[in-house]
């Protein structure tokens, strides 16, 4: 006989859902009823097909969820909170589509909204807010990943113009955007370039063949002499502070989204224990399998818990890098654990579509490499503790 402790929610296990205002709760529910109604029907299919169909980012639009932190020209403008609760219930449907939401959010529409100049904002913001023109961020190379400072393409004045040459590597919604942010070499520093992508001398390839993202285009960016106007160039940053920012913003939302994941796959390990019987009882009646589902519920909650305070922390305009490198650490090492727990409590059928566990479990390896690597954020840590950088 199930004797759950009365009152006592499993899936927040230490009321989190408390520490919310109504609004909060109120955005946080809507986006899970859209994953749960529009999103977990179709992603086993879109996952194993390898494909993220271009009609979901006009409805994650309609929705307000693209650059939903950020203020004016179609943006939502909502706190930090609601935004990262909305990266959290996205990527418990999938991180390829919380991917699609913080590139064209954190990555593309903030340098534009932070550094942009009036024009720029007006020209892009308003479609990428509805999902009308979707944007990638090109930063990373095929030889330039955690050190972005040693990137080779270049950025040089002709005339009035600028004229980029260079390749990009691994860039979410690549071949799919209408608009790239290229970060490159100019002879005053790093710049940042908004780049319609129909410009001549301007492609792309995607990447075939990934295990892990599968329903996220990724693709490589090739500039051969793409002539852009003067006034392509954001105006209002030089140096790697400009895609320095952005990355921080998008991690912000990737500690949330981790810990969707997470609380997905412990969900899928609860309902299937209770279910699944052996031995002439649920195994969910079984001393280990009860240890593999309190780890979880632990992991689970810590980081949902974790997330909210870093979010309050940035909504009072307290938060730094370090501590966001804090939450992405360990909230993507908690929810890759939770996935492998729960894989092996649904055991053979842990691997199939069927379920989310196996998606999810593929796709953390990702969310682990990208936007900083765990190493990465393990020196900015260690240097916040110490004073002492230790990259090199």
């Amino acid at each position: 006989m199930n004797k759950r402790s009365a009152g006592l929610d499993p899936y927040d296990f230490l009321d989190v859902d408390s520490l919310l205002d109504t609004e909060e709760r109120e955005i946080r529910d809507t986006v899970r009823r859209f994953v749960r109604e529009r999103v977990l029907p179709e992603i086993g299919d879109w996952y194993e097909r390898g494909v993220f169909p271009r009609e979901i980012a006009k409805e994650l639009g309609s929705l307000g969820l693209l650059g939903m932190h950020l203020d004016g020209y179609g943006c939502a403008g909502t706190n930090a909170v609601s935004y990262g609760l909305a990266c959290l219930e996205v990527e418990a449907g999938d991180s390829g589509l919380r991917s699609f939401v913080s590139v064209q959010g954190s990555l593309a529409m903030f340098p534009i909204r932070a550094y942009g100049s009036e024009e720029q904002r007006e020209t892009w913001l308003p479609r990428m807010a509805a999902g009308e023109a979707i944007g990638c961020f090109g930063l990373t190379e095929p030889d330039s990943g955690s050190d972005p400072g040693s990137m080779r393409t270049t950025a040089r004045r002709d005339g009035s113009d600028w004229v980029l040459n260079g390749t990009k590597m691994w860039i979410t919604n690549g071949g799919i955007a209408d608009v790239a942010v290229v970060w490159a070499r100019a002879e005053e520093g790093v710049r940042g370039f908004v780049v319609p992508t129909d410009t001549p001398g301007f492609s792309t390839r995607d990447v075939h063949g990934k295990l892990s993202m599968r329903a996220s285009v990724t693709s490589e960016l090739v500039m051969e002499d793409v002539r852009l106007p003067g006034d392509a160039v954001l105006p209002g940053v030089v140096g790697l502070k400009g895609p320095l920012s952005c990355l921080n913003e998008a991690r912000f939302g990737i500690l949330f989204g981790a810990a969707g994941a997470a609380r997905a796959c412990y969900e899928a390990a609860v309902e299937y224990s209770l279910s699944r019987t052996q031995f002439g009882k649920p195994v969910a009646g079984f001393q280990l399998v009860q240890r593999k589902l309190a780890e979880m519920a632990v992991s689970v909650n810590r980081s949902i818990l974790l997330a909210v305070h870093l979010g309050r922390l940035k909504d009072a305009g307290r938060l730094v890098p370090a501590q966001v490198s804090f939450g992405k650490l360990d909230n993507v090492r908690q929810a890759l654990d939770v996935a492998r727990e729960a894989r092996g409590c649904l055991g053979a059928n842990g691997i199939t579509l069927e379920y989310p566990v196996i998606r999810h479990m593929t796709n953390l390896e990702s969310v682990s490499t990208y936007e900083g690597t765990h190493e990465i954020h393990t020196l900015v840590l260690g240097e916040a503790i110490t004073g002492m950088p230790a990259y090199r």
